[in-house]
């Protein structure tokens, strides 16, 4: 299989991608959220130049991938793997629709059904308030299992506002006391350990099962030692996008439970990657998909496919009035929970399309093979 052409759509928020090889099969795809439209402008000067017209097989297109943030080895990092992400999640969809097949069936695994957690985006809430949205949403459509925020983003200690935390954690405990709830909490890197501790210890006493990012996500030595401390599962990874970090984590035993991004990571034969190697470690992978672009969608065939799956998906529970961006983006709508859980279909590839009038409105680009 050769690309002979490679597409972009993108706004600030959001970037998809369209590949189309030498027989004109394609697939869509998409770079990682935020900044997308610097993302597609990499991916067209630093990336499209190392995979059009290259021969793409199943079993070495790993490793093509590879070659690819190799030779651009100046500018290691993320932008560069969100961009390759694009390229790859597409051709797994470009894939799966000339196999006729769901993506996650190629993976090795099947269509069916996921169990979601439903996952808050918010700060700016009152703890009174984040109850009753979960109740409500587990009225409503069967949630079992919430994730709330703590402390402030990357916030160097500080609360989102004096007490927010201390009251949080016992509001929503108490809001499904006596249910079988399954309760995470998200600290977006805003502990030293000290502090990382405290708080874990009282996550711990009112039934929180899962402790996400205490402290900066780049002191893995500090994430470590309040893994130690608690009994809480500590989790972590979701910004992690170069494989060595991954391993230093692993080696470190700084998770508990690996959460790697497919977009932030590099798409998902990275994924694949960084969840073998939780395997080899003894850990389950939950990963890190905050909203409602195609990265919960990738998420979701992966998770029916590898053998070390966490118990949930993270599903965003935001709204048009917060993240308007995550709507109006596909012609069919392939997040539809019911009874708490979403399905991956048996429909080819990915199995969604994305909308003309979003695609109408979003900044093109396109390359392609000379000749």
């Amino acid at each position: 299989m050769r690309l002979t052409k490679i597409e972009t759509f993108a706004t600030p928020f959001v970037g998809f991608v369209r590949v189309t090889d030498e027989t004109g099969a394609q697939g869509w795809g998409q770079v990682s959220t935020y900044q997308s439209d610097i993302t597609a402008q990499i991916l067209h000067r630093q990336v499209a130049p190392h995979v059009l017209g290259v021969d793409f097989e199943a079993d070495t297109q790993d490793d093509l991938f590879d070659r690819a943030e190799e030779l651009e080895h100046k500018f290691p990092g993320s932008y560069i793997v969100r961009a390759i992400a694009g390229v790859e999640t597409a051709l797994w969809d470009l894939r799966g629709k000339v196999a006729g097949k769901p993506v996650a069936a190629l993976l090795g695994g099947s269509a069916g059904p996921l169990r979601c957690y439903a996952s808050s985006m918010k700060r700016d809430i009152t703890p009174k308030d984040e109850a009753e949205r979960f109740r409500r949403l587990r009225g409503e459509l069967g949630y079992d299992a919430f994730k709330f925020r703590i402390g402030a983003e990357i916030g160097r200690g500080k609360d989102e506002w004096e007490g927010r935390t201390e009251e949080i954690i016992p509001t929503i405990a108490k809001a499904f006391a006596g249910e079988k709830v399954s309760l995470l909490a998200d600290a977006n890197s805003c502990y030293a350990p000290p502090a990382a501790i405290h708080y874990g210890k009282m996550l711990q006493d009112n039934g929180i099962v899962h402790y996400e990012e205490p402290c900066p996500y780049w002191e893995m030595e500090q994430t470590a030692e309040v893994a130690a401390a608690l009994h809480i599962d500590v989790t972590g990874g979701e910004q992690d996008c170069m494989i060595a970090a991954w391993a230093r984590m692993f080696e470190l035993k700084a998770v508990d439970v690996a959460q790697p991004d497919v977009l932030y990571v590099g798409g998902i034969g990275r994924t694949l990657r960084v969840a073998r190697m939780a395997a080899e470690a003894g850990l389950p992978v939950t990963p890190h998909a905050a909203n409602l672009g195609l990265v919960t969608l990738f998420t979701m065939h992966v998770l029916r496919a590898i053998p070390n799956a966490g118990p949930y998906l993270e599903f965003s529970i935001e709204e048009a009035d917060y993240y308007p961006w995550q709507y109006g983006l596909y012609r069919n709508d392939p997040y539809v929970v019911a009874e708490g859980k979403v399905t991956v279909t048996e429909a080819p590839g990915w199995g969604v399309e994305i909308s003309d009038e979003w695609l109408a409105k979003s900044e093109y680009r396109m390359s392609e093979v000379a000749g």
